[in-house]
């Protein structure tokens, strides 16, 4: 197996999972548990491939899936932070919705295929300079704009996290609401704003999916990334820097099966098809049996704020 061809694409495969992945790292940062994050992801491909097709503009189609997911969370939040319903009944129904909505929608678009122009905005770009860097040049920096939107994004919310008072500020909210509410944070606000803009990042996972990695349209073509998604989180203990690196190792077992095809190993393939889900479930119990407070999540993570008990 060409490892540095390996790499390169694992980070192709893993780029919707570093998305959804960031996204619901905002969410949860607020203290809100959010497992619809498949249901957006669909939402986000199917609309954001509707839009392309209609359009032939890369930049309209990715708004479109980034406004969809942004929708989808806004109903997940209305819900849950202003009605104060149940947090995982919520983002499980989200799912029940966006596989139904996608599948509705999409149902005249199977077999379509995303425009030329589309095709060729997103196709890979060479980093002047250090895309000619031996191995690491060839892994990193020959990718699409949209691998690199992903690098862009996941610092850019490491910076925000930990080094801008808006970030220790939404750490409060999720670690302590009754404390940041009477420090004079607008709790509520912060909890909406972080969770619409963690389901337009879903979205966009979506969208790199039906736009740039397939890119055409097919039945459930998150094909359970967003619950991988969930269990990352976890993974990456809710840093925005160990996602990028936790998103693109379950890109590689993701590609690993058809590496391996080329050489005469004989696994089966349900067997190499059930090899991301077999880690993520390994990944939760040894995270979970760490307990130090690095591993462990905001302490508000899915309790409702009810600011009268304050």
């Amino acid at each position: 197996m060409d490892m540095v061809s390996f790499l390169h694409a694992a980070i192709q495969s893993g780029t919707p999972l570093l998305f959804a992945t960031l996204g619901e790292i905002m969410t949860e940062k607020s203290g809100n548990l959010n497992l619809g994050v498949e249901g957006m992801m669909l939402v986000g491909a199917v609309v954001g491939f509707q839009a392309g097709l209609l359009t032939a503009n890369p930049i309209l189609a990715l708004l479109g899936a980034a406004l969809a997911g942004g929708i989808a969370a806004l109903i997940f939040a209305f819900l849950t932070v202003t009605l104060k319903a149940n947090q995982v009944v919520t983002g499980l129904s989200l799912t029940i919705l966006g596989t139904g909505f996608s599948g509705f929608l999409g149902q005249t678009l199977v077999g379509e295929i995303a425009p030329e122009t589309i095709r060729e905005f997103f196709k890979p770009v060479i980093v002047p300079l250090i895309g000619n860097i031996p191995v690491l040049g060839e892994i990193l920096f020959r990718h699409n704009l949209f691998v690199y939107l992903g690098y862009i994004i996941a610092i850019a919310l490491g910076v925000y996290l930990y080094h801008t008072r808006k970030g220790l500020n939404l750490r409060m909210v999720g670690e302590n609401p009754s404390a940041a509410d009477a420090s004079g944070i607008n709790v509520d606000l912060y909890k909406y704003i972080h969770i619409l803009f963690g389901g337009a990042l879903c979205g966009l996972g979506g969208a790199y999916l039906s736009l740039v990695y397939v890119p055409a349209w097919q039945e459930n073509v998150t094909a359970g990334r967003g619950w991988i998604a969930v269990a990352l989180v976890i993974f990456a203990t809710w840093s925005p820097y160990k996602a990028l690196l936790g998103s693109y190792f379950f890109g590689g077992l993701d590609i690993i099966g058809f590496r391996l095809q080329k050489y005469d190993i004989m696994i089966s393939q349900y067997i190499i098809n059930m090899l991301p889900y077999i880690v993520t479930i390994l990944v939760l119990i040894m995270v979970s049996t760490k307990k130090s407070k690095e591993n462990m999540p905001p302490k508000g993570l899915g309790i409702p704020y009810f600011r009268e008990e304050r």
